[in-house]
């Protein structure tokens, strides 16, 4: 049978995590379908029809999906789900807070955040941080799964020629609504989409020293911002600039980790960088281990000197 994998839009583009997605789903089947859900989602379906490797795409467009909340759509999948032997969606917040409805509706044990397929019924997932990797095997008809977006490379954007096919919304009474949202909108790249990022910690002692120290190196660089969780607890950053394992999971091609010390739950978060440049005052910092380049230094004097260094 065919796997499904779940769009992750904003009903105009296509998210990058989706084609993270339909790696992890070419593996498991030689036909992959795209689920996209939403309101006045022309343009994201059309972005989905390009897709190497897409066999159709599925659009459903109704105002109860506009907003992706949890409810009507884990109900519009699970009103498609037997059509198919595995359901994908990335590790976002968004697959997150859908997917676990979903294999609660078909009473089938979700497969989270998986980084290997070895064959279509068994799985490798990090457990203990990182620190261990679990090799899971299901029996369940549907195997309902979360992708590490960091363990598959993309697939192509482009070259596809996949089918449209609309179809009607599955009515629920839902007992939740839609709000209201706050964007942060900026300039720079999308912190689990850069290619470079660079991160501050509490190392840096303040959030004056933040802007101070990190935005110049970042701008230099073209770089999303980052941080460790205890600067983002210490409040000099907002919480979505969080890489960790209880923030967001990154892998860059370069990563320059400033002031942090390198915690088990930060380092589970970007430890698949390409390269990853550490510059702490301290030689015992866990960040050593496992950076490729490291600067035993005072972040307040060879940060500036790096930044004034490049051109």
């Amino acid at each position: 049978m065919a796997a499904l994998v779940i769009a992750e839009h904003d009903n105009v583009s296509l998210k990058a995590a989706t084609l993270n997605a339909v790696a992890a789903a070419l593996q498991c089947s030689p036909e992959v379908d795209i689920l996209v859900a939403g309101g006045g989602a022309n343009a994201a379906a059309s972005a989905a029809a390009q897709i190497a490797g897409v066999r159709k795409v599925i659009q459903v467009d109704a105002a109860s999906l506009a907003d992706q909340l949890a409810e009507p759509l884990a109900a519009q999948i699970f009103a498609i789900a037997g059509s198919y032997s595995h359901i994908l969606a990335p590790a976002t917040a968004n697959g997150k807070n859908v997917l676990p409805r979903v294999a609660a509706s078909l009473d089938v044990a979700q497969l989270s955040d998986i980084t290997k397929v070895i064959a279509a019924d068994t799985f490798e997932r990090p457990i203990y941080a990182g620190n261990a990797i679990a090799t899971v095997q299901s029996s369940d008809p549907v195997k309902v799964i979360t992708v590490r977006t960091t363990g598959f490379d993309p697939v192509s954007a482009a070259g596809g020629s996949a089918a449209i096919e609309m179809q009607a919304v599955a009515e629920l009474a839902s007992k939740s609504s839609f709000v209201g949202r706050e964007l942060t909108k900026s300039d720079r790249p999308e912190l689990t989409a850069a290619k470079i990022i660079v991160s501050g910690g509490r190392g840096l002692g303040s959030g004056e020293k933040y802007q101070e120290i990190v935005v110049p190196l970042a701008d230099k660089l073209g770089a999303a911002l980052g941080a460790s969780r205890a600067a983002v607890d210490a409040g000099y950053v907002p919480n979505d600039y969080q890489v960790g394992q209880t923030g967001k999971i990154v892998a860059p091609q370069l990563y320059v980790a400033i002031g942090i010390s390198g915690a088990i739950q930060h380092l589970a978060g970007m430890k698949d960088s390409k390269v990853i440049v550490a510059i702490n005052k301290d030689p015992e910092a866990p960040i050593f281990s496992v950076a490729d380049y490291g600067l035993v230094a005072d972040l307040n004097t060879a940060v500036p000197e790096l930044t004034n260094l490049l051109s």
